[in-house]
């Protein structure tokens, strides 16, 4: 069963009361980045290839087309017995964009990111909502203690 936007907004950091949708919470433009050097992922380990910051016009980011990782403002906590899933906001894919998410693991705590495909030249400004995380209940044994878990907190 998926859970309220209001039970979702408790796992969230900082949250306006505009984020809060009945089914979930719009998660905010922080940072864009474009990836600039090969990353790998192996049987034997993973890598992320070096990123650059796109520079931005007084808080607003011209994007041509291509591929961009977009930095979420908010620090997610997804609570035990809990999975997220994060998916684009609607004006997104109206404006020929599309964004990648991943699997939100019970346990992860940090300031997550996603792949941002545009399709025609946007301007995305820093604090506009760009993505709702919904909650849905899950069994699971372990909870998520992996390479991305703090990312971008003050822990790491």
């Amino acid at each position: 069963m998926f859970r309220a936007g209001s039970f979702v907004a408790t796992r969230i950091d900082p949250i306006d009361d505009a984020q809060v949708q009945p089914n979930g919470v719009d998660l905010t433009l922080g940072d864009v980045l474009e990836q600039r050097e090969p990353g790998r992922v192996g049987v034997d380990g993973k890598s992320v290839g070096a990123r650059e910051p796109v520079a931005d016009d007084e808080g607003e980011f011209h994007l041509d087309r291509g591929g961009y990782i977009l930095q979420y403002a908010e620090t997610i906590s997804i609570p035990d017995n809990h999975v997220g899933f994060l998916y684009p906001r609607s004006t997104l894919m109206r404006n020929s964009c599309m964004l990648n998410t991943a699997v939100w693991d019970a346990g992860y705590e940090g300031r997550g990111e996603g792949l941002l495909q545009v399709h025609h030249p946007i301007r995305l400004e820093r604090g506009a909502r760009v993505a709702q995380l919904v909650l849905a209940e899950a069994a699971h044994e372990d909870v998520y203690d992996g390479a991305y878990q703090g990312e971008r907190t003050e822990d790491r």
